[in-house]
């Protein structure tokens, strides 16, 4: 069965895709499974983790008690691994890595987005400080406890490479020696990078719009939205407006999706990548848009961060997270033993400050905010 996963790799997947009978292996030796590769292995076990299942409690921009619609950090993983798989396909790499990937690439978030993380980092500034990608491959190396034999999840080098290696505009890559800081990213890891950006610029256009912090109005000026919006006009010229709404986002993601993969097939063909050793000597990164996209999409990110994420309404509700964030950290720190049992045993092997980052770091917003009104709370149960 191994075999005909090898077999499918080798007839199906272009030569500079990451083929699972050239992985790296994993940290801990185990025996392999009859039927599935290592990389839809690694999968599965994401799927199946504590920290996945967080995800859905966990903010992408707006906080979860302000409405069921919203994404959140679960829903917007979803649909970066959808996108990258589209993408993976149309590029014949190995679909079954990216989607490992794209599912793991948030697995070290805080509750309350970035801005949980920014406190976090400040906080643990003096002991290294608090970068989610890092977070991510502690998640999955260390933190969840499920297996016997090794702990964490054991995943193979190439997912944990895509977990600390994942950039974006809000994402850095961070260096990790066992994972060969200097090579560049294999074309799946880089396929969710732009997934991610994808995902995460429409998505929250279309939050942004439900929730009234943006106007259509305010959309007008962009090229990439008022050309879709005239040619749905056009063809649909009754429209309900939120079905419009919903063509024209469905559009642009389509339209992003497509110009990514000619461009990078394109600069696959012009570097002449002939191999998955190829991919890890290049300068630069491979997979991205054409230069005419790249211009047509800045005017759509620096809207997005004048009228939704610097909106009052967000800054307030971060400000308000990175203060929570900061209380708990500090009255947990004052006495370790409100920690619960088996968080702290682990403070003397990892230290206080970073059991407590653990433990923080992996709240989802509802149990930090219950967590407060326990701790704050005179009249709240413990």
């Amino acid at each position: 069965m191994l075999k005909r996963n090898t077999d499918f790799e080798d007839a199906f997947l272009a030569p500079y895709a990451s083929k699972s009978r050239n992985s790296r292996g994993r940290v801990y030796k185990e025996k392999e499974h009859p039927y599935r590769s290592v990389y839809q292995r690694d999968r599965d076990r994401i799927i199946h983790s504590a920290a996945f299942r967080r995800l859905e409690y966990k903010t992408q921009v707006f906080v979860n008690h302000e409405g069921d619609y919203y994404r959140t950090r679960l829903t917007h993983t979803l649909e970066v691994a959808q996108i990258a798989r589209t993408i993976s396909y149309a590029l014949r790499l190995n679909v079954d890595l990216t989607e490992a990937i794209a599912l793991a690439h948030d697995l070290g978030h805080t509750p309350f987005g970035h801005s949980g993380e920014e406190a976090l980092n400040e906080l643990m500034a003096r002991c290294g400080g608090f970068n989610h990608n890092l977070q991510g491959l502690r998640v999955v190396d260390y933190l969840e406890d499920r297996y016997p034999d090794f702990p964490g999840l054991n995943l193979t080098w190439e997912v944990r490479e895509g977990i600390v290696k994942h950039s974006s505009a809000f994402d850095k890559a961070v260096k990790v020696s066992e994972l060969n800081p200097k090579e560049m990213p294999t074309l799946e890891t880089q396929v969710v990078d732009i997934a991610d950006e994808i995902a995460y610029d429409n998505h929250d256009l279309d939050d942004g719009l439900t929730s009234g912090l943006i106007k259509e109005s305010d959309l007008r000026e962009l090229t990439l939205w008022e050309n879709l919006n005239k040619n749905i006009c056009r063809t649909y010229p009754h429209i309900d407006q939120n079905k419009k709404k919903y063509l024209i986002i469905k559009s642009l993601i389509d339209t992003q999706v497509t110009d990514l993969i000619v461009q990078t097939q394109n600069n696959i063909n012009k570097l002449k990548i002939r191999s998955w050793a190829d991919v890890k000597k290049t300068e630069r990164k491979v997979v991205n848009f054409s230069k005419d996209m790249l211009q047509l999409r800045i005017p759509l990110r620096g809207l997005l961060l004048t009228k939704l994420y610097h909106h009052y309404r967000v800054i307030r509700m971060s400000t308000k997270a990175k203060r929570f964030i900061k209380e708990l950290f500090r009255v947990y720190l004052d006495n370790p033993g409100q920690l619960p049992p088996e968080t702290q045993k682990r403070i003397s092997a990892d230290g206080v400050k970073r059991v407590i980052c653990d433990y923080v770091a992996g709240m989802t917003d509802r149990y930090a905010l219950d967590e407060y009104k326990k701790l704050f709370d005179p009249y709240e149960k413990v």
